[in-house]
């Protein structure tokens, strides 16, 4: 009987001490610190590299924007008249191409060959003539004088007739292959410009980069901005994560690839998340010691963590509470 007793009370004594650990336990669990952390989410600032004056905005705060969207657009009466100036210069330079490849008109080339038969008749008549006084001359009919007249006038003609030979062959010939690469050229260089504008014209059309919400946007229709203002704010859903401060005294079991779970207050749910991305280098002190203590300064490391699943409900901003016992 007596030994009965004995093993009831000893049982009972292990199950109160289960208990009494169990309880300690729990209690030391719940009341472990927490560490707090913030959703985030990766942003893109929409803005154009031509400054000016915004000319419309077509989203508001809060919209959800598919990627592509027109977002706004700039008024350019700078580039539009630009855009003017260097078509001009760009049709002018192709018909000054057109005209060169082409060559002559038909008009020219006879007017140019009549000309040269003009001359030739010309050297031919004054070859005829120079003969005869030549003839006279040796003959002693006629002066030194006249014999010198006659022979200036035949080389001149003769100089003519080459000159206006000369001018029909380039005429029939046309442009040098010299003149026609430099004429290319001209239209290479118009088209250039022609696409640098419309380059920036397009630029002034300001579309979205990605699917997402509209977060913010600091400038109005009429407002003045620069270059690459970022004036439109878009929020990527799709890429979400949880960014802990983690005392160093509390990561010495803290590694890549670990999971945890953590409460969202605004959602009144859980979340399984991962570490990904642990920093190399501390950032700053949460508590910092004194020399009469002989502690030390506890430093922080910067923990990014990504939910598991995507239907969380997670926005940036939000609280994720982890209690520094589960981590």
């Amino acid at each position: 009987m007596k030994r009965k007793s004995i093993v009831i009370l000893s049982i009972i004594l292990v199950v109160v001490v289960a208990i009494i650990w169990a309880v300690v336990r729990y209690v030391s669990r719940e009341n472990a610190p927490v560490i707090q952390g913030v959703v985030e989410c990766r942003s893109y600032r929409a803005s154009s590299k031509l400054a000016g004056r915004i000319d419309s905005l077509f989203v508001r705060e809060g919209d959800y924007v598919r990627k592509g969207q027109l977002l706004y657009t700039i008024s350019t009466p700078e580039l539009d008249a630009k855009l003017s100036q260097v078509a001009a210069l760009e049709a002018a330079a192709e018909a000054m191409n057109r005209e060169v490849e082409r060559g002559a008109r038909k008009e020219q080339i006879v007017a140019v060959r009549n000309l040269y038969e003009k001359a030739v008749v010309g050297r031919d008549l004054a070859q005829k003539s120079y003969v005869r006084v030549k003839n006279l001359y040796e003959k002693g009919v006629v002066p030194r004088q006249q014999y010198d007249e006659a022979l200036a006038n035949y080389e001149a003609m003769v100089a003519t007739a080459n000159s206006a030979k000369a001018e029909y062959d380039l005429v029939i010939e046309g442009a040098t292959s010299e003149q026609k690469e430099a004429v290319a050229a001209q239209v290479r260089e118009a088209q250039a410009a022609v696409r640098e504008v419309d380059s920036y014209l397009s630029d002034a059309r300001v579309y979205a980069p990605i699917s997402g919400p509209v977060s913010s946007i600091v400038s109005e229709p009429g407002e003045l901005v620069s270059s690459g203002y970022p004036v439109i704010t878009l929020l990527d859903l799709g890429e979400l994560w949880v960014t802990f401060n983690i005392r160093e005294s509390d990561m010495h079991a803290l590694k890549l690839g670990d999971t945890f779970k953590g409460s969202i207050p605004a959602l009144d749910s859980s979340v399984d998340l991962e570490v990904y991305y642990i920093s190399a280098e501390a950032d700053f002190a949460t508590w910092s010691a004194t020399r009469a203590r002989g502690g030390f300064d506890i430093r922080t490391f910067e923990v990014r963590a990504r939910p598991l699943k995507d239907d969380s409900g997670l926005l940036p901003g939000m609280s994720v509470v982890v209690n520094s016992n589960r981590l």
